[in-house]
Parts: structure tokens; C-alpha cells; sequence
């Protein structure tokens, strides 16, 4: 009776919180989105580089609240969003604009499951755009400066029996600041967006040890035929850390260190991942204290190599695994209609991967933005190597864009400049251990760019297992970085040469047309297209126009060209120049014919 009773409740609750939430707005939407179910919102576990067994997801309808920027926290809300989607996302089920002299305030009561209760909490946040404080019980725990990151506190201390009250600020002075911000703008046209405020991504907490590992460093090295893991460790000296490779159920290697050592694992005639061969070992990291295992995590890693090699024409290219290798991908800017930043659900998360793989391509440039975890393990699994955007910021977007075409860098102040560093190593580490990653972008289009060759001077000195991009198609300096990185729309051209770097042509294309208004952001339906590069009138016309530039790209890589960037993977907002919809409901250009020409693109250097 009792069971039966407690159903009734769930299925009460699950009524109520479907009727309190709907997503707002009457813009477009994808499936995934109307589908949404608001008691289960992105259920995943968010960290899968490094996952424990027990954790408790926080996502779901919050309290919400928006207030001028000083005011003390609100004793009323304002009513209910649905984290973790953006206050300005359909999604959030608010769709509002924050205001750069406005603080967005959440608040949820939470309860510790009673099983954790000798163990210390850590409260995990995704990322959260741009600098949020922290309060559990009215006891302020920390606070995290930074759009694109994930943050954690150690929560115990403030924790009581029973109902907890979790209440988190944020403030995001949007395009009106200088901080990180990509495409976002507070006035969305042409090719600037939807302003992105708040919580974005995951809200868990998961129990662990007093002694426990924070991080894993993974670094292969195919030449040596060796794997180095570095555990960071929150322990005493008493703590050993070991790690186990696994081919399937066969132990390849294992190893121990004290104090957060290195742990170097051999991997003879190692399975190397490509995006033809996503192979990953399987990975088990253990901390022990006494002889007694006190924290458990399951990893992954993969033996690759990214570099570039003069070859006996003396041209460089790019390697993969010491062979030449063409990179072909797509621009690819990871908003979504109705979520903005946040994919709605993880089988959206994945679509455009799987999608970008069956059309052929090799490589993701994710533009100006940086993604959840798990997306990253997706193209870690499916075989997708990355060209990773540090977000651009500085001055408003259309300013930067003044700044570009003089050809000048930003002047930065001490603070802009110390923040800059600081976000730029936070992604870094963060990105570090996923083998999908190849290059780091420093700059795009000298869109707040300063002291590029410094800047990526330092980068290749902090990762040297990458190779890094000085300014995607910006200011250009003849020392630092590994490449020399032109753009050009909407045919593919060359109209620099660095003997002494990869050649590489970061984005062109812009194929496009306007599909159905059903499957428009409002603003496009309601004006004419005005972003389309090179406009087509339906999908025989877009596919020939992309054939006619792929054979021009050919021709240049022939010349010179080891990599290139088709813009772009999906439609955005006042852009109508994807392979599909914004929507993702239809395919716009013919998907086999793309397919067989992507792919004669990037067997360019097989023999």
C-alpha cells in the first residue's frame, strides 16, 4: 500500500512540474525540445573522462529571480526556470534578457542522501556564464569567474540534516563587457547571437573521500610507446595511486606513484586512434591509504600523435600518427534554437557529430565556444578530431570587427589581459586528457586579439603534445604557432604562403538558400536572408556549388593546403548557410554527393 501510495506522489509531482513548465516563446524549435521531459533534464552523467558510481544530478525547475545588480538576495521570486538552460533560452521556459546591471539569482532546496553522510559533498557546476557566488544554507562557499569551465566546491561544512537551500548569483554583463563571450551579442544580427546568461550546463553533487583524486593528466606518446597519467591527488603521504590500462577485459598496463607522481604505462604495438579508428583503451584509476582503497574512477585514453612534417617538396602538412593527413571539417558554433548554448537533451548533443562523420569529414573546428564533457567524449568514440576556438572577447563584436579590418590588436587592460590567460589555461586543463583534441585557436578573425605571438608562444609551450593555431584568419605574425590560418568566402582561395608553418584555410563556403519558414528563427521569417555567402536556390544547386568549390580547394591543396573548414554544419540565426536546418530537420544539400566529395578531399595525401 505504502509503494502504491508513494507512486501516486511521483506521478503527482511529475504532473505538476509538467504544467508549471512549458518552453517559452514562439520561435523555432527542435524535436528534441518539444519532447523535453522537465523531471529528467540532460540525466547523463556529465564528466565521463573520469566517473564515479555514485552521484545526484541537480538539473530541473529552480527558483528564479532577476534584480538589480547590488541588491541583497530577493526574499520573493520571480518564479520557476529549468536549469540548465539559459535565462534567455526558450528552454529556461523565462526567455529573458538579463540586463548588464542585473544579477540572475537561482535557489532550490536540496537534500544529501543519507547513505553519503561520511563522506565530504562536492557540488559540481558544468559552467556557468559569467562569474557566479555561491551560497549553501546563507553560507557563501566560493565563487568562479568564467563562461566556458567547470567549477567545484567542497560543500560539507555547510551542510545540515535534512532540506539544504542551494542559492546561486550570477552576473553577465554580456557583449557590454570585455569577458570571453564568442558570438554572443545583446543585439543579435547577421552573425552575432542570442546572449547566453546563467547556468548552462550540469548541476550535480557527488560524495567522495577526504583523500580523493581531483584530476587525471593523460599524455600518450606513440614514439615511445609509452602513456603517462598524472593523478592530481588530495591526500596525505600515505596515498597511492594506480592506474590500469585495459584493452577490452585484457590488462595491457599498470603502474603506482605516491604524492600525485607521474605514472609512466608502456603500450607495446599500441592501437592508435584516427577518426577511421576511434580506438580507446579503457582506464582505472585507484587511490589506497593503508592498504585500503579510499576513491575509484573509471577513465579512458588513446595513443595518437598530432604534428606537421616538411615533406620533399618542401611543403608542410599536417600528420597524423606520423603520416600525412588532410583535416576537413566544418565551422561548428554549437547553438541551438531553443537551448542557445545548452543542446536539449544528449542525443542532440551527439546529432551533429554523428551528422558531420556521415557527410564525409574528418574534423570539428568548434568555434568560439566550449562545449559540455561528454561532448567531447562523443567525439572521442565516434572518431572526430577538434580544432579548439578560445572564445573571443574585448570589445563589443561590432568593434571587434572595426578592429579586424584595420588590421591592428586590441589594446587589453591588466584586468582583461590577466582574465584572458587565466579562462585560456582553465580550458586547457580542462580539455587536456581528450584525445580528440588536436589544435588549440588562440584568436579568430584578430576578434580581441593581443600579443598573438605571446599568447601563442605560451600555449605551445603549455601543451606541446598540440599543435596551435595563432589566429584563425586574423592579424597574421610571421614567428609562433604552428600554422598560417586564412579565411576566405565564399570560393576556397590563397593569398598568403608560410614556408615555415602549415598551410591552412580556416572557414569558407557559406553555400546556402532559405528553406521552408518553418524551419527560420523568427527574425529571418520576419526580414530577408542577409547572411548567405554564396546563395543557392534549393539543394541541386547548393550541392553543384559546393562540387565547383571542392574542386577549387583541390587545386589549392596541390599548392599548399593541409587542412581546411566548410562553414558550416547547421543554419544559425540570421544565418541560412548550414548543411542543415537550424532545426536539424532537414538535410539542405544532398548528403551522399557531399559525402563522396568530402571524402576525396580528405584521402588527399593517402597513397
Amino acid at each position: 500500500m505504502k509503494k502504491i501510495f508513494l507512486l501516486c506522489a511521483l506521478c503527482a509531482l511529475f504532473t505538476v512540474a509538467k504544467a508549471q513548465w512549458q518552453p517559452a516563446g514562439d520561435n523555432l524549435k527542435t524535436d528534441w525540445g518539444i519532447n523535453l521531459d522537465p523531471n529528467n533534464v540532460l540525466p547523463e552523467y556529465p564528466r565521463p573522462i573520469m566517473e564515479r558510481e555514485r552521484w545526484q544530478n541537480l538539473n530541473g525547475l529552480w527558483d528564479y529571480a532577476i534584480r538589480p545588480l547590488n541588491e541583497a538576495k530577493p526574499q520573493e521570486m520571480d518564479g520557476d526556470i529549468l536549469v540548465p538552460f539559459a535565462v534567455e533560452s526558450s528552454l529556461s521556459g523565462v526567455m529573458q534578457p538579463l540586463g548588464q546591471h542585473k544579477a540572475l539569482w537561482y535557489e532550490r532546496e536540496f537534500t544529501v542522501p543519507a547513505a553519503w553522510k561520511n563522506d565530504r559533498i562536492l557540488l559540481h557546476f558544468g559552467a556557468v556564464d559569467w562569474k557566479a557566488e555561491v551560497w549553501i544554507n546563507d553560507m557563501k562557499v566560493g565563487e568562479h569567474k568564467g563562461g566556458y569551465t567547470p567549477f567545484s566546491f567542497d560543500i560539507t561544512p555547510a551542510l545540515k540534516k535534512g532540506s539544504n537551500n542551494l542559492t546561486v548569483k550570477v552576473f553577465d554583463p554580456g557583449a557590454d563587457g570585455w569577458q570571453p563571450r564568442g558570438k554572443q551579442s545583446n543585439r543579435p544580427w547577421i552573425l552575432w547571437y542570442t546572449t547566453v546568461s546563467g547556468i548552462w550546463q550540469t548541476v550535480w553533487m557527488e560524495p567522495v573521500a577526504e583523500n580523493r583524486i581531483e584530476s587525471l593528466k593523460t599524455t600518450p606518446d606513440i614514439d615511445a610507446g609509452i602513456l603517462t597519467v598524472k593523478p592530481a591527488v588530495k591526500g596525505d603521504e600515505n596515498c597511492i595511486a594506480e592506474v590500469k590500462l585495459f584493452d577490452g577485459e585484457q590488462l595491457i598496463a599498470s603502474g603506482k606513484s605516491m604524492n600525485g607522481m607521474e605514472i609512466t604505462l608502456p603500450v607495446p604495438e599500441a592501437k592508435l586512434w584516427s577518426p577511421e579508428n576511434p580506438f580507446l583503451y579503457d582506464m582505472e584509476v585507484t587511490l589506497s591509504r593503508n592498504d585500503k582503497v579510499v576513491d575509484k574512477v573509471k577513465s579512458y585514453a588513446a595513443m595518437r600523435k598530432f604534428s606537421m612534417k616538411m615533406g620533399d617538396d618542401h611543403i608542410i602538412r599536417l600528420q597524423l600518427n606520423n603520416e600525412d593527413y588532410f583535416q576537413f571539417g566544418t565551422l561548428d558554433q554549437g547553438y541551438w534554437p531553443d537551448g542557445l548554448y545548452t543542446a536539449p537533451t544528449d542525443e542532440a548533443l551527439v546529432f551533429d557529430i554523428i551528422k558531420t562523420k556521415e557527410l564525409g569529414y574528418n574534423m570539428i573546428r568548434k568555434h568560439i565556444k566550449v562545449e559540455p564533457a561528454r561532448w567531447y567524449t562523443h567525439c572521442d568514440r565516434i572518431g572526430m578530431i577538434v580544432w579548439q576556438d578560445m572564445p573571443s572577447g574585448g570589445e563589443s563584436p561590432e568593434l571587434q570587427w572595426r578592429q579586424y579590418f584595420k588590421g591592428v590588436e586590441l589594446e587589453r587592460t591588466a584586468e582583461e589581459e590577466e582574465n584572458y590567460r587565466r579562462e585560456w589555461k582553465e580550458i586547457i586543463d580542462f580539455l587536456y586528457s581528450y584525445p580528440s583534441i588536436g589544435t588549440w585557436v588562440t584568436f579568430n578573425e584578430g576578434w580581441g586579439q593581443f600579443k598573438t605571438q605571446e599568447i601563442a608562444a605560451w600555449t605551445k609551450s603549455y601543451d606541446p603534445s598540440r599543435l596551435v593555431d595563432q589566429s584563425s584568419g586574423g592579424n597574421h605574425y610571421p614567428e609562433g604557432g604552428d600554422m598560417l590560418d586564412l579565411h576566405n568566402y565564399p570560393e576556397p582561395q590563397m593569398y598568403l604562403f608560410d614556408y615555415k608553418r602549415a598551410n591552412v584555410l580556416g572557414e569558407y563556403g557559406g553555400v546556402g538558400y532559405a528553406p521552408a519558414k518553418e524551419h527560420c528563427w523568427k527574425l529571418v521569417v520576419e526580414t530577408d536572408p542577409i547572411n548567405i555567402p554564396s546563395k543557392t536556390s534549393g539543394k541541386e544547386e547548393a550541392t553543384d556549388r559546393y562540387e565547383e568549390y571542392i574542386n577549387i580547394l583541390k587545386g589549392l591543396i596541390a599548392k599548399g593546403y593541409t587542412a581546411a573548414v566548410y562553414t558550416q554544419i547547421t543554419d544559425l540565426e540570421m544565418e541560412l548557410n548550414g548543411m542543415m536546418t537550424y532545426d536539424r530537420k532537414l538535410m539542405k544539400l544532398d548528403v551522399e554527393r557531399v559525402r563522396q566529395l568530402n571524402q576525396e578531399v580528405c584521402n588527399s595525401f593517402k597513397k
